[in-house]
């Protein structure tokens, strides 16, 4: 009697499902690398949705507190830079900053949105000094200019127009504002944004003047 031979795989079906296996194997690595892809994309456009939104809150709460003090200017633009005298946060403390708003190039030579304050003060003559070295970051005079100086976002361009006598006109410096009216009752906001993986194109944003009495459109 003769003895059955053992089941086995021949060479030609080992091959196929070892190239099934290796398919298969291609196409789940592409899967996860999609996925990553993905993944990365959105986590990018969380992170810079979250930067905007952050960046233009501190722009409307420095806005909401610009203040009009004797011998001063309260907001001023030069056509690239805006200057703000504010308020601090406690409004039961006497103290008074200036800010500063510019678009510049960093070392990278990525432009990007920055913002600039200085200390606290509560003189007329320190006020003097913070508004002129706001003025000289704007152009570049040193990384603080003795305030504290943040990059933001990047971005390509921005312009803002003031709401005045109920028409949306160019900014203008403080000068021409005069004293008064020397703070416009609304600021538009231009924003360029770079093309990237993120946010692209151009956003636009108004404020308005909390005590200001804007009719509806």
């Amino acid at each position: 009697m003769r003895k059955p031979s053992a089941a086995g795989f021949t060479l030609i079906e080992l091959m196929v499902a070892i190239a099934v296996m290796a398919l298969l194997a291609i196409m789940s690595w592409r899967g996860l690398d999609g996925m990553s892809r993905a993944h990365e994309q959105n986590r990018a456009r969380g992170d810079a949705v979250l930067t905007l939104q952050t960046t233009l809150s501190q722009w409307s709460a420095d806005l909401d507190a610009t203040i009009a003090l004797s011998q001063t200017h309260p907001i001023d633009w030069d056509g690239r830079t805006l200057r703000l005298t504010r308020r601090g946060p406690d409004q039961a403390q006497p103290v008074v900053y200036v800010v500063a708003w510019t678009v510049r190039g960093d070392t990278d030579g990525v432009q990007r949105w920055r913002r600039w304050q200085s200390a606290p003060f509560v003189t007329r003559t320190e006020w003097q000094l913070a508004w002129d070295r706001a003025a000289t970051w704007a152009q570049g005079g040193g990384s603080d200019a003795r305030g504290a100086d943040v990059a933001l976002m990047p971005l390509q361009n921005w312009q803002i127009a003031y709401f005045r006598d109920n028409l949306w006109t160019a900014a203008v410096t403080s000068e021409a504002l005069g004293t008064e009216n020397p703070v416009p009752d609304g600021v538009r906001l231009v924003l360029d944004l770079p093309p990237g993986p993120a946010l692209a194109g151009q956003l636009v944003r108004d404020w308005v003047r909390p005590t200001a009495n804007v009719p509806k459109s």
